[in-house]
């Protein structure tokens, strides 16, 4: 379980003071949604690592995160952009998740087992840059299955797809949570993602987290 409690943090430049407190479960997505500019970054980043609050904890299974820098948090993120290098291939941005010096032949195992999860089989060659918004999310999410961290934040990741492929990604979304137990927070503006995924849902006034 992630839980927050009175994680506390004063923005120096949209003079907002926060502090959350929320819980999230293994196997489920929490959403959190709110008007621009009400703390949902600010609160993706403070989880991450990114931020350093002013107060509060931070836990994951009862073990504080605060200490640890973002690099070693149980953390990953998938933003609306899916940060992948163009000029590679989508076997080789994949890759990208797994330690330096894992051997060859693991990382080809591992990262065919990945594309077939997410539905890609097959297109490990192709550059990145002729992949389609919905492909390169996959392509994203197949990179996090590698790097095997228990806790999953999205910032608004299916805003640039069409409306087929914004589903599909959706749906995947949903079985990788349930299937590998991660503990994934999805902050949104779209009602219709929020009510395709989360299992709890909790809104930004005021700069505190109330259930929706």
């Amino acid at each position: 379980m992630l839980v927050l409690e009175d994680l506390a943090y004063a923005h120096p430049v949209m003079w907002g003071n926060y502090s959350f407190t929320m819980t999230a479960a293994p196997g489920e997505v929490t959403a959190v949604s709110g008007p621009s500019g009400s703390g949902k970054s600010t609160l993706l980043d403070l989880i991450a690592g990114f931020l350093e609050p002013t107060g509060g904890r931070l836990t994951l299974d009862g073990v504080d995160l605060l200490p640890l820098p973002p690099e070693t948090r149980p953390v990953s993120i998938l933003f609306q952009s899916e940060s992948l290098f163009e000029h590679l291939g989508a076997a080789h941005n994949i890759a990208l998740g797994l330690p330096p010096g894992t051997p060859r032949a693991e990382v080809a195992r591992k990262v065919a087992t990945a594309l077939d999860e997410v539905g890609l089989p097959g297109v490990g060659n192709q550059r990145a840059d002729t992949l389609s918004g919905g492909q390169k999310q996959r392509v994203a999410l197949a990179r996090t299955l590698l790097r095997n961290r228990p806790v999953l934040l999205l910032d608004e990741p299916f805003s640039a797809l069409d409306d087929d492929s914004r589903a599909a990604t959706r749906t995947l979304v949903r079985s990788l949570t349930e299937a590998h137990r991660w503990i994934t927070v999805l902050v949104s503006h779209h009602q219709d993602d929020i009510a395709a995924l989360a299992a709890r849902h909790y809104r930004i006034s005021s700069g505190r987290l109330l259930l929706a």
